[in-house]
């Protein structure tokens, strides 16, 4: 907390598997949390142990259509946009909505940061690079995507998104900051989200077949939830000139052949390899240059990826566990119990 005061902050997305890591340290350094869902991709269940928490308010809403003013508070000094579908198998299976999600719901939210004065963070992503040709990925580059594939609904809304939230802060509409991130994982992953760490991990749980797309050689770099939440606050935070966009990844990359491995090596299964053909314009290479996040933001990530995998299958075997009525896809019910 800046000079000790506690800040009013609306978290759009927040019911989804970073945006409640991000309530959750917010709350902790003593701010006001207002999250915003529309409980598509997110889930009650991750904000259930904030029910009695006095200075966390739920609002159900779709950020596509404006917000109703009357449940927000007069005051808003920070406005995170962690709204919409983040994998795939999410985002492709309403491309209309998720465009939408990134465009609609990224210029309302920018106006109501511009409306009580509040700084803005977006959390793009690393899949606006596309299929890159640059490696690692630096923040000057300007990508390698295929606008009109099955992906661009939600690339290209992503850089839309960037587009609007620049375009504010050069008017001076709204401060702006931009987060590009790339692959996290830990727990409250969603089983579904056809993610390659959470497919991995409920498969060898299930002692089912795991699905590796390819040859399994596509490289990717996995950030720990906690890590990745550390540096959009520390971005959100940031003051002096508008930085640009940021990334914020681990840069450790290795194979999804090795991370398969790896998780073999950490679950006791009976699992065996398959492999399925690779999905179309799925990236080859994936790994963020940091170097801005680290010179601007003192931000690096920490925790390893034994550790990291370690919480994250625990989290998935206890879930599993647990009766359906009370694991994911089970429906919102409780969300109205939530103020």
């Amino acid at each position: 907390m800046k000079n000790g005061k506690a800040k009013h902050v609306l978290v759009a997305g927040g019911a989804g598997f970073l945006g409640s890591h991000l309530c959750d340290a917010l709350l902790a350094q003593g701010d006001h949390v207002v999250c915003v869902d529309n409980l598509q991709t997110g889930h009650a269940r991750n904000l259930r142990h904030l029910e009695n928490e006095p200075r966390f308010t739920f609002i159900e809403a779709d950020v596509i259509e404006r917000l109703p003013a009357r449940a927000l508070p007069k005051q808003l000094d920070r406005v995170f946009n962690l709204a919409c579908a983040a994998s795939p198998v999410q985002y492709q299976a309403d491309p209309e909505h998720t465009m939408l999600t990134s465009v609609m719901g990224t210029r309302n939210l920018l106006r109501l940061a511009e409306a009580h004065g509040g700084r803005f963070l977006l959390a793009s992503t690393s899949e606006i690079y596309g299929d890159p040709e640059v490696h690692p990925q630096v923040e000057t580059y300007w990508g390698n995507v295929n606008s009109t594939g099955p992906r661009a609904c939600y690339d290209e809304g992503k850089r839309a998104a960037e587009a609007l939230a620049f375009d504010f802060d050069r008017a001076h509409r709204a401060e702006v900051r931009v987060a590009r991130i790339f692959n996290t994982y830990g727990p409250r992953m969603r089983a579904d989200d056809g993610r390659v760490v959470s497919n991995v991990i409920t498969q060898a749980l299930e002692g089912a077949d795991i699905t590796v797309y390819g040859d399994g050689s596509q490289t990717r770099s996995f950030c720990y939830a906690h890590d990745l939440v550390e540096g959009l606050m520390r971005l959100m935070a940031h003051e002096g000139e508008q930085p640009g966009a940021v990334n914020l990844g681990n840069p450790n990359e290795l194979t999804v052949a090795e991370l398969v491995e790896r998780v073999l090596g950490m679950v006791d299964t009976r699992s065996t390899v398959v492999h399925q053909p690779l999905p179309v314009d799925d990236p080859r290479r994936r790994r963020p240059d940091i170097s801005r996040a680290r010179a601007l933001l003192g931000w690096q990530p920490r925790t390893t990826l034994v550790a990291g995998l370690q919480s994250t299958i625990a989290w998935f075997s206890e879930l599993m566990h647990q009766p359906a009525a009370s694991s994911y896809g089970a429906g919102a019910g409780a969300s109205a119990t939530l103020r």
